[in-house]
């Protein structure tokens, strides 16, 4: 019955789903931050650092390479000597106490009726690859394409490794993905809530912004595209919102992992 029940295979088409406010309420890099300040990674006084150049990001309206690098630093710090294998527990951990319950149903019903349809489902986030994988794996996604750390022999060495996946990178790991799969993007479909992921968005045939930001909903109302807003009231949540990766996550290239094979870097 189950054999005649599942959906065959569809080799053409895939989902792409942006994270923080999509996916989940709220940053992920903020929830695991969390329960690594619960776990003394860091202290109080390094959260108020991080939330502080996140302000100021917001505020000033520029991105200084300065400001970012020092950042970017201060988050690698918080992991440097700990092993892979440890966060990634860890990770586990987390997801229990700050990540399951801040699922949203309404994007998680909408990852379900792709994989029903065969299709494949992948995360794509600026978050740590080690925490993407985690969430992929609990939801019974493909896998998770995400920002990583430099480690060595299984442990993290605190330095940086490229960019982050984040705008026109997200894009470029989306069609590398479609290029290496045999995907078309056309028949692709791709959720995000920022106007960051247009690059990735407009990649797609059909693109949906779910709990857009204003310059997002605006974009796609003025070219057709779904939108999906299950906040309460629209309200957007700000504290902890996902800009806050640029300030707390470690830095690092785009990485590929399935939630039915680790592979090491």
């Amino acid at each position: 019955m189950e054999s005649a029940l599942s959906a065959s295979p569809d080799p053409t088409s895939a989902a792409f789903f942006d994270v923080d406010n999509t996916i989940m309420q709220g940053a992920s890099i903020f929830h695991l931050a969390r329960g690594l300040h619960r776990r003394k990674f860091f202290t109080t006084k390094d959260i108020a650092k991080a939330a502080w150049q996140q302000m100021y990001f917001r505020v000033v309206g520029s991105e200084d390479p300065e400001h970012i690098a020092k950042a970017r630093a201060t988050g690698l710090a918080f992991i440097a000597g700990h092993s892979v294998s440890e966060l990634e527990e860890i990770g586990e951990e987390i997801f229990d106490e700050h990540m399951a319950d801040k699922i949203w149903p309404g994007t998680r019903a909408i990852a379900q009726w792709h994989l029903d349809q065969g299709q494949r489902v992948w995360l794509v986030t600026a978050a740590p690859v080690e925490i993407a994988a985690v969430i992929a794996r609990r939801l019974g996604l493909t896998g998770a394409l995400g920002t990583v750390s430099e480690h060595v022999d299984g442990i993290y060495t605190g330095e940086l490794v490229g960019e982050m996946l984040h705008g026109e990178g997200k894009a470029h790991a989306v069609q590398e993905i479609a290029d290496r799969d045999g995907l078309v993007l056309e028949d692709c479909y791709a959720y995000s809530d920022s106007s960051n992921d247009l690059p990735m968005l407009s990649l797609v045939g059909h693109p949906c912004a779910v709990n857009p930001d204003s310059a997002l909903r605006a974009h796609a109302k003025a070219n057709g595209w779904r939108i999906r807003d299950y906040r309460t009231g629209r309200k957007v949540v700000v504290a902890g919102g996902k800009g806050i990766v640029a300030a707390v996550a470690a830095g690092g290239t785009w990485r590929v992992l399935r939630h039915t094979k680790k592979r090491s870097h």
